[in-house]
């Protein structure tokens, strides 16, 4: 069984990841990571060049080849859920745990973020807070539909919300 992390950008998926992965022992897989590790360029060269069906099309191939491993955490990008092969997959791979944050809460993260300007392109030509409410909005009912389970995480810490990841697992005998 993996247990896969979805949510939209800056929901906590990586930081969350990162702990749980060290709590089960099990290795980390960032699928964001494997795209631009295949691609030899970052999310915003590939979008540039290729557009987002590109970026779409080799985060596909990378979920394909992700879900043939077994005890893996892995955290998937803010939109692998748009392809529903991807969500079939991940959900038949093991568990699918979606993190959700306000979207101001989001945005505040995003502008901290050093990573934002070469990780996160934008998706729309709304950019900012507006793009956030617009796409949140959007891809509401892929995300609740992909999902196991959900939390909200600007409630908690990253160590706090792993631990109710946890625990969720246990008492459904998951783990």
């Amino acid at each position: 069984m993996n247990l896969t992390l979805i949510g939209y950008r800056c929901t906590g998926k990586t930081t969350i990841a990162e702990v749980l992965s060290e709590a089960l022992g099990w290795p980390l897989i960032d699928t964001d990571a494997r795209v631009q590790e295949r691609a030899g360029r970052s999310i915003q060269h590939i979008v540039d060049e290729g557009g987002w069906p590109e970026f779409r099309r080799i985060e596909r191939e990378v979920v394909g080849e992700v879900v043939a491993g077994d005890e893996q955490v892995i955290s998937a990008g803010g939109g692998v859920v748009l392809d529903d092969r991807n969500t079939r997959r991940l959900r038949e791979s093991g568990k699918v745990i979606l993190l959700t944050a306000p979207a101001e809460v989001i945005w505040e993260r995003m502008k901290a973020d050093a990573k934002t300007e070469a990780q996160r392109p934008d998706l729309t030509d709304e950019g900012g807070i507006e793009e956030v409410r617009t796409l949140l909005a959007e891809r509401r009912p892929a995300y609740d539909a992909a999902c196991h389970y959900r939390i909200q995480t600007d409630r908690f810490s990253p160590e706090e919300t792993a631990g109710r990841i946890l625990a969720w697992l246990k008492a459904n005998r998951h783990i």
